[in-house]
């Protein structure tokens, strides 16, 4: 159908979170949308999980890969599998709230535009609030994007057809903000839905969580997705910290404690 959402779900030891992510997607009040699971071989009981789940719903699709080759690999194998007219993107461990799906299909439809993207709430390993929701701008420009990834990964949606099918990167990190950049880079400038839509979720051994990690895979985007040389890419860094640093925290809300 015209308006099928693929979601594409990489998973790699994901056998504490998975089925609470896929049942948000289950949950969602937009019922036309297939799952593409990509299990990047796995060594816990994470595909059998999913195998006892897609018994029960014909729209949940697993395909494996046979050696652990990253995340930008299974991503892009299950793009290659996905029959949508809309690519959207889950990890393993993060959920959706319900209507995340159907208000930025409006969202798209009533602003004319082929991808969007929303705020999003961090939680922790157990799913406990963090209380704090990062928002990012409301009409960010390829040059915003490009000194600091605003798009969270579970949150960003893109039509096929406008962009067709975009490739994802092979390197194992920060591949998200390449295609976003790619994205960026035909469109000069995209429009958030003003809502939080998604919950991250925070671990303490995920590349987010290694700050020297941030800096060192971020850097390699300026060297390797860029073509940039050292000093240009240096250059590009210490924009990309002060950034970072300086100006993405004013983005970042804090929640109010629940009673």
């Amino acid at each position: 159908m015209s308006n099928l959402v693929s979601i594409i779900i990489p998973t790699f030891n994901s056998e504490k979170f998975i089925t609470e992510a896929i049942e948000s997607v289950q949950n969602q009040t937009f019922t036309n949308w297939e799952i593409i699971l990509v299990d990047d071989a796995s060594t816990d009981s994470t595909v059998e999980i999913i195998n006892k789940i897609i018994n029960t719903d014909s729209r949940i699709h697993l395909h494996q890969l046979e050696a652990n080759s990253g995340t930008g690999v299974a991503r892009n194998k299950a793009l290659s599998y996905a029959k949508g007219r809309y690519i959207a993107f889950l990890d393993a461990d993060d959920l959706w709230l319900p209507e995340k799906l159907q208000k930025q299909l409006d969202f798209l439809v009533q602003k004319r535009i082929p991808f969007t993207f929303s705020s999003y709430d961090c939680i922790d390993e157990e799913g406990n609030s963090l209380l704090k929701r990062v928002n990012p701008p409301q009409n960010m420009t390829y040059r915003q994007l490009f000194f600091c990834n605003y798009v969270g990964n579970l949150t960003g949606i893109y039509d096929t057809q406008f962009f067709g099918k975009i490739p994802i990167s092979s390197i194992r990190k920060r591949q998200d903000w390449m295609h976003w950049l790619t994205i960026l880079k035909k469109i000069k400038k995209a429009q958030a839905l003003p809502e939080s839509l998604a919950y991250y979720r925070v671990r303490q051994n995920s590349i987010s969580a290694s700050k020297f990690d941030l800096v060192k895979h971020n850097f390699a985007v300026y060297k390797q997705y860029h073509g940039f040389n050292w000093f240009l890419a240096l250059g590009c860094m210490s924009v990309f910290l002060f950034t970072q640093l300086v100006i993405k925290p004013f983005y970042i809300k804090q929640l109010p404690i629940q009673k």
